[in-house]
């Protein structure tokens, strides 16, 4: 049995799928923020321990790392699951494991953050160049809008759409659309806040 084909067994999958969650739950933005002496982030601002709310609370090298870290841990797994697993179902299934630990941290009650900038650095690991167009929307909408929600929900919105073009196989699109859905989920006070035109600004003091 060759060494990819090992690789692909289901038990070593659902480890790696294990250690994926673990790693996803990781709250970078808790740990950071306690690090440098600052707030804890889910007792300030918008209560998010997520780049956007730590980034206003605590600035920006807090905020920058939170950043780091949150895709990194999406990354760092999505870039592994490619080089050490074949099946796609099984690369997606541990590209979605730490978006969802930082959705659902076991290290927070099963509470976490609104997961794009993992899903970001998840989709990085295993489509670069797909992950780099959902960076660049993401990053233009926030130039132009100066509205971080509404450019996550814009890059993620396109996300669908771009899998569906650049990569138009069964499990990276049902993984597009998994993610989206989450994360419009988890926008639902933004996305009203948006509609009534009371979401804050990036560089606002106050949460959004």
């Amino acid at each position: 049995m060759a060494r990819k084909d090992m690789m692909d067994l289901p038990g070593l999958t659902a480890l790696f799928v294990l250690i994926g969650y673990l790693l996803g739950g990781v709250p970078f933005g808790v740990v950071i923020s306690k690090a440098m002496g600052l707030p804890d982030p889910r007792t300030v601002g918008s209560k998010n321990v997520g780049f956007t709310n730590v980034l206003r609370v605590s600035g920006k090298p807090a905020g920058i790392l939170t950043l780091i870290g949150d895709m990194g841990k999406g990354w760092v797994m999505g870039f592994a699951a490619t080089q050490l697993l074949q099946d796609e179902w099984a690369i997606l299934l541990v590209a979605l494991a730490p978006f969802l630990g930082h959705l659902f941290s076991p290290f927070l009650k099963f509470k976490g953050g609104k997961g794009v900038a993992t899903a970001l650095g998840s989709v990085l690991g295993v489509a670069p160049l797909i992950g780099l167009l959902l960076l660049v929307a993401w990053i233009g909408s926030v130039a132009i809008s100066r509205y971080s929600s509404g450019g996550a929900l814009t890059a993620f919105g396109l996300f669908p759409i771009i899998a569906a073009l650049a990569r138009p196989t069964g499990p990276f699109i049902l993984f597009s659309l998994l993610v989206t859905g989450l994360i419009v989920i988890k926008h639902k006070g933004n996305i009203e806040r948006l509609w009534k035109g009371t979401e804050s600004k990036m560089g606002q003091g106050r949460p959004g």
